[in-house]
């Protein structure tokens, strides 16, 4: 794959030239994807009556003490369509807290993975002792199935892409627009994958995207096997209109080198992952930070603080009848809820190798 060089127009993708320019002008990306622990998914997290400062304020805090300068957050279309002018104050808000403790944020819009039909108000308490039992899609897969046969699912969603990304457009406390989550995915482990069916919007969040022209790049991640589960067209597409390229790794880190020379064998542009660190599978702070900080690639492990979406859990906890115990090794996330490190080692290394001092808490 050979990435056109040329200067891009303001509707079109970035160019390698910007992008790599915008890339040096930003020190090397380090974060966490975040969700309040009093947060078991985005409706939870976003909603007026259960939009949680004292909470975000404190842990975002916590990862500023690790080292991190970047967040990955999840947003929902449901958001926007029931309650728009207050859904953007409070995103507001939260760039707000990030940009005091000195924290960059990448906001995903849309999502393919877990649970395939959300709802606006209450959300169910987790499950006990099961990986993200209460996350959600967004749009879901019913909106997704009814795309092209109802018009009015695709200006809903155009409206609340372009709203979000028009408000926040030349809003330097956000950087960088991840468009799309695991396009393509699975509600749950064992189930069948949204596959194919996300295409069409996969393609038009590109294209409102480029229709607003933000002064951040946007991306959409890659599934991090060449043996991925999904089609290899939603692959091309992401990686033919993604301004930067980035991708998830949770595997050892010998896979993880690998896998980088892939992709730097395919583009000339800065690399993300959005998401790594899964202890049962040897990815690792120790072992995967000193890869990406080589090859400056940025880095962004999934979770922070173990709470409600339970992701100290594993990914096959959604096969076991009865509720475990709490892991002896967490999968995901770092603190618990009072500040302190899973593992005290651990944060040491993330704080010797961003030139953070200092406990979390």
């Amino acid at each position: 794959m050979t990435d056109n060089n040329t200067e891009c127009r303001t509707d079109s993708r970035w160019s390698v030239t910007r992008v790599r320019s915008w890339w040096r002008q930003r020190p090397w990306l380090v974060g966490c994807n975040f969700i309040p622990s009093t947060a078991v998914n985005q409706l939870e997290m976003w909603q007026e009556e259960t939009f949680d400062e004292r909470t975000i304020e404190r842990e975002l805090g916590w990862a500023a003490g690790l080292g991190f300068n970047l967040v990955r957050v999840y947003l929902h279309d449901l958001l926007w369509e029931s309650d728009r002018s207050g859904f953007l104050r409070r995103v507001d808000r939260f760039l707000e807290i990030a940009h005091g403790c000195d924290i960059a944020v990448v906001f995903v819009l849309f999502d393919d993975v877990w649970g395939p039909s959300p709802k606006l108000g209450v959300q169910p308490e987790p499950h006990p002792g099961r990986h993200n039992s209460g996350w959600v899609q967004s749009p879901g897969l019913a909106a997704l199935t009814a795309y092209r046969a109802e018009p009015g699912v695709s200006a809903r969603l155009a409206g609340y892409v372009k709203g979000v990304l028009t408000r926040f457009a030349q809003d330097g406390r956000v950087t960088i627009w991840d468009l799309y989550n695991e396009p393509g995915g699975y509600p749950f482990p064992g189930s069948a994958p949204v596959g194919e069916a996300c295409l069409p919007l996969l393609n038009d969040v590109f294209d409102w995207a480029r229709e607003v022209s933000p002064s951040q790049p946007v991306t959409s991640g890659l599934w991090s096997h060449p043996t991925e589960p999904v089609s290899p067209e939603i692959t091309r597409l992401q990686l033919a209109r993604s301004d930067i390229v980035s991708f998830h790794h949770y595997g050892p880190s010998a896979d993880l080198e690998r896998y980088c020379e892939l992709l730097e064998s395919q583009t000339e542009r800065p690399l993300l992952c959005t998401e790594y660190l899964a202890r049962d599978l040897d990815s690792r702070f120790e072992t995967h930070l000193p890869i990406f900080r080589e090859r400056d690639i940025g880095a962004i492990c999934w979770g922070l603080v173990s709470g409600k979406t339970q992701t100290i859990y594993p990914w096959w906890s959604w096969f076991d009848e009865e509720p475990k115990p709490e892991p002896e090794v967490w999968f995901h996330d770092i603190l618990r809820t009072d500040g302190t490190p899973f593992a005290e080692a651990e944060a040491t290394c993330l704080r010797n190798m961003l030139g953070r001092r200092g406990a979390g808490a």
